[in-house]
């Protein structure tokens, strides 16, 4: 057919074609189709996939698409950059969405780092290190060995852990290597604190003491409590030591001297914790900057402004029960911002600007529950059973993991929390290190660590 004849022809099936109904086109479509050979059908699928399969995300705008992007959830995302290399390129490159991502999983952002490549990456690692906690495979354990008697007190700094026992000594651990460094005779310890030079311990015989660790000296004697001593907390800066005792005191001491400046009164039970502590807030009691202490029995917590006179006294008394019907569990959470401690009512959160309970967090059977770390996005939790992570934005506990049958405290020493940053946020670099550590009733410490990522 000559060309002028064909455009003619084409012009007047154009015109028929278009007066058909959907149902005739579709039927004519069907029949011309059929009568089609390998060449018109090519044809036909290369201009279809044109027409019908338009690439959105290489035909907009970049911002656009990263507009798009953001309402799809990560793994959508990670689906999708299996589509092209043009849609992995512009999918990788979408900084706020892989930020979002890591976000959400619980993963401190610094926002300063805006290459969408690393923060894919960090997703991916979050993802991982998530599954793990979620299957139980996060941690693993191990075993510290050399006390032959039962070991009554525990503290955790910078990758080492001392260790205060019955057998008159205590030990101070490197976690990474199991290594003990230091081994010192002392007397039965019930608490212990240290840093690079000393180590303060409080004793079963009323006493605390202060000893040196290269030397294994004693450098000074503070005697005054007439019950056991059960917490012990300095400051190298304000020259003081405070110590909780079962005579229900807490005791206020020249560091450097061993005197005692004051003696505070007000418990009615054995005072099991005292924690000093810079208070981050301003209110009317209290300003930034200001040295805060906490002690706390079976039933109250108490705090006083220790930093501006040696004789202060009681700010507030905290309790979860007017009746004293519900005791606290031992431990004590204080950061300068909020207090947090937990009962058989469950997990209490106090602001520290106005002493006024911000939440209860009340788990499913929380009344054998115990607190050990509070962060801005996870809390660790133990029972007699296991170690729990509570995502604190969902309040869900998120993992568990098993607990052999640990020597029990009722004053909370014989149990402590490792590494305390990943509670504010994983960064995949805080996930190492010590976790929980416990003493056993063979007398060993029994560690539970971070897992390599895989």
């Amino acid at each position: 057919m000559e060309k002028k004849d064909f455009e003619a022809w084409l012009d007047n099936i154009s015109v028929t074609f278009l007066s058909l109904t959907d149902l005739q086109k579709n039927e004519t479509l069907d029949h011309l189709i059929s009568l089609s050979g390998a060449v018109q059908l090519r044809h036909l699928s290369n201009n279809l996939e044109i027409l019908l399969k338009r690439d959105f995300l290489k035909l907009l705008p970049l911002e656009l698409s990263f507009y798009l992007l953001k309402w799809l959830d990560p793994q959508t995302l990670l689906t999708c950059c299996l589509v092209s290399k043009q849609w992995n390129k512009v999918i990788s490159a979408c900084t706020e969405v892989w930020q979002t991502a890591c976000k959400n999983l619980g993963w401190q952002i610094d926002d300063s780092v805006q290459d969408a490549l690393h923060w894919k990456k960090v997703y991916l690692k979050a993802i991982l290190r998530m599954k793990q906690l979620k299957d139980h495979e996060a941690f693993e354990t191990s075993s510290l060995i050399g006390h032959s008697a039962r070991v009554y007190a525990l503290y955790y700094k910078d990758g080492l852990l001392c260790t205060g026992s019955d057998d008159l000594s205590a030990k101070l651990w490197d976690v990474s290597t199991g290594q003990c460094i230091y081994g010192i005779q002392t007397h039965t310890c019930a608490a212990v604190k240290f840093d690079e030079q000393k180590l303060v311990t409080g004793s079963f015989d009323n006493t605390v003491a202060c000893w040196e660790w290269s030397s294994g000296a004693k450098t000074q004697l503070f005697r005054g409590h007439t019950g056991a001593v059960f917490s012990v907390d300095y400051n190298d800066e304000l020259d003081i030591l405070v110590s909780g005792s079962a005579d229900f005191t807490v005791k206020v001491w020249a560091l450097s001297t061993g005197t005692c400046l004051n003696t505070l009164t007000g418990h009615t039970e054995w005072v099991t914790k005292v924690v000093l502590q810079k208070c981050k807030v301003k209110s009317l009691m209290h300003s930034p900057g200001d040295h805060i202490l906490l002690s706390a029995d079976k039933y109250e917590i108490k705090i006083w402004p220790i930093g501006r006179e040696i004789n202060c006294k009681c700010l507030k008394t905290l309790s979860v029960s007017e009746d004293r019907s519900i005791s606290l569990q031992p431990r004590l959470h204080f950061d300068g911002k909020y207090i947090v401690c937990s009962s058989a009512l469950g997990l209490y959160q106090w602001d520290f600007a106005s002493y006024d309970i911000l939440r209860v967090i009340k788990p499913p059977d929380f009344s054998n529950v115990s607190l050990l770390g509070f962060g801005e996005i996870f809390a660790l939790l133990f029972d007699n059973r296991y170690l729990y992570i509570m995502d604190l934005r969902t309040e869900k506990l998120i993992s568990r993991w098993p607990l052999p049958e640990y020597r029990k405290s009722k004053r909370g020493s014989s149990f402590l929390a490792g590494e305390m940053s990943w509670l504010n946020g994983l960064n995949g670099q805080n996930d190492a290190g010590l976790v929980f550590a416990t003493s056993m009733p063979d007398h060993s410490i029994h560690l539970v660590l971070w897992k390599e990522h895989g």
